[in-house]
């Protein structure tokens, strides 16, 4: 592995028993509506298999197979492959369709042991974030590459546009780093350069910087924050299937939020249900109101 990869797997060792209760479970901060909103894209595509791209512990794959569906899956953390196939045999599915990869590798998108089918989905979740920005292109190329023609590639990520709702560090950096651009700019001011600073500096009385906090790991182990975990731009990423010749593809946004996180204690035991109530992936408010979606697209 790299060693932003270990990184990573070291955040996630923690995890392997605990993450699917605590993201996927009735006491989840917010309930997986990305689940069902993923499980009916698939239904609908009329999928026979399908391959998850980074599945944890088996988190998704548990939740569908009273579908029916052959299902597959592999992981960067030995923790999590090891939660994954004890779910598998405990279900009583082959534990050997779990294993350990890479999305960035290529050769993780095949099985070790066995025939790889031609999938009819490749799904993507909660991992691409983890990726630095120059392999993104090769993750889509690799999901792509791994399914059917007519198969379905659904990547999920963690959306970048939020930051204009949320009034915090994280809009700060996005009005600096992408709106703003700050060392353009000093090269076309030449001698008056330090204004632009003197600009930025003062934008952060406008936003809460203290917010939100960092998260810090269990044990020894480096916190989510504390790893490479980045936003990614919709509109971006929609360039970027398409530039890899993926077709139909759709925006869906999810996890909602009715008022910016730092008023939710505000809202009193009405935030959640609000915010469920907005749960719309098509809703043009998802570019900003939404903390994440899911990219669609069809192999040409």
């Amino acid at each position: 592995m790299t060693s932003y990869e270990e990184a990573i797997a070291r955040c996630y060792s923690t995890w392997g028993k605990t993450y699917y209760e605590e993201y996927y479970g009735s006491n989840s901060p917010y309930p997986p509506v990305h689940t069902e909103l993923l499980r009916s894209i698939l239904k609908e595509n009329k999928v026979n298999n399908l391959l998850d791209a980074g599945c944890g512990p088996a988190s998704f794959l548990r939740d569908v197979i009273k579908e029916g569906w052959d299902l597959y899956g592999f992981d960067l953390t030995p923790e999590m492959v090891e939660e994954g196939k004890k779910v598998f045999a405990d279900n009583n599915l082959d534990p050997e369709r779990i294993w350990k990869g890479s999305i960035i590798e290529k050769s993780s998108f095949r099985i070790p042991v066995g025939n790889t089918p031609e999938f009819d989905a490749a799904v993507c979740g909660g991992v691409l974030p983890h990726i630095p920005e120059e392999h993104d292109v090769t993750v889509i190329e690799n999901l792509r590459d791994s399914v059917r023609p007519g198969g379905i590639v659904a990547l999920e990520a963690r959306n970048q546009l939020f930051a204009m709702f949320t009034m915090n560090k994280y809009s700060y950096d996005l009005f600096v780093e992408q709106f703003i651009r700050p060392e353009i700019l000093k090269k076309n001011l030449g001698e008056n350069a330090d204004k632009i600073d003197e600009v930025t500096e003062q934008m952060k009385f406008q936003f809460r910087m203290d917010l939100p906090p960092v998260r810090k790991g269990k044990a020894d182990e480096p916190g989510y924050d504390e790893v490479l975990s980045r936003t990614h731009n919709p509109f971006i990423l929609r360039q970027q299937f398409e530039q890899a010749g993926l077709k139909n593809i759709k925006t869906m946004f999810y996890h909602y939020h009715c008022v910016p996180p730092m008023f939710a204690g505000s809202m009193g035991g009405e935030f959640i249900p609000q915010s469920i109530a907005l749960e719309d992936p098509n809703d043009w408010r998802g570019h900003f109101m939404a903390s994440a979606f899911y990219m669609i697209g069809t192999k040409a």
